[in-house]
Parts: structure tokens; sequence; C-alpha cells
């Protein structure tokens, strides 16, 4: 049975500009930093790390990671003040999440989201 997901690793050509990035939003680094090969963030009760990849190997569009956080509105700002240009701004979604769209230095799709409250019956 899967229990969950423990991590998610991302590629990086530029480790000091993605860890930089990653921190900006706030991102608590555990292991590694911009002169490692490997680095290690936490997120919540996961991990999201990233390894170095040769300059000649690329990658297209793989899907996107969501990120649940406390603030959804809050990181939105925290991100345009890092002078970050989310993709979207943060709405409430018909399935019942606020969330916002961002894509890192290397091109990943990151969405931020909150459930929304249920409706008061």
């Amino acid at each position: 049975m899967i229990e969950g997901i423990s991590a998610i690793t991302l590629g990086t050509h530029d480790m000091p500009r993605a860890v930089q990035f990653y921190g900006a939003l706030g991102f608590e680094i555990l292991h590694g930093g911009e002169g490692s090969s490997f680095s290690s963030f936490r997120a919540g009760t996961g991990y999201l790390n990233l390894i170095a990849q040769p300059a000649e190997r690329r990658w297209s569009w793989w899907g996107r990671v969501i990120f649940y956080v406390a603030d959804v509105d809050a990181l939105y700002h925290r991100a345009l003040a890092a002078g970050f240009e989310p993709a979207t701004v943060p709405r409430d979604a018909e399935w019942g999440e606020r969330y916002f769209h961002l894509v890192d230095p290397d091109g990943h799709e990151l969405s931020f989201a909150r459930p929304l409250p249920s409706p008061v019956q």
C-alpha cells in the first residue's frame, strides 16, 4: 500500500540560482546548498530535492508539483517581492482550493495551494 510521497527531486542546471529561488520562497534548506550537486529542503513532512544536471541534459514539461501552504496570498506577495513573476494570480478553484502557479528558473511548474473552507450548511 502506498502511504505517501517522501520527496520530489527536480533537476537544475544552476544550483546557486535554484537554491536562492527556493530559499526566497521560504523553503528551509537541510542539506547541500549553492556549491553542492544535491540539495534538500523541508516541504512540510516531506522534502524537495534539487540535483545538478549537465547543460546538455534537457527536459520538457513534466507535470506540476503542488505544495499546500498556510497562506496562498502571503506567499504570492512574497514571490512578487522577491522579483518572481507567477504564472497566475491567486484564485479560488471549483475543486475547492485557492492556488497560484509559479515556474522555477529551470522550468519546473509549481503550484501553491490551500483547501478552501467547507461551506456552512
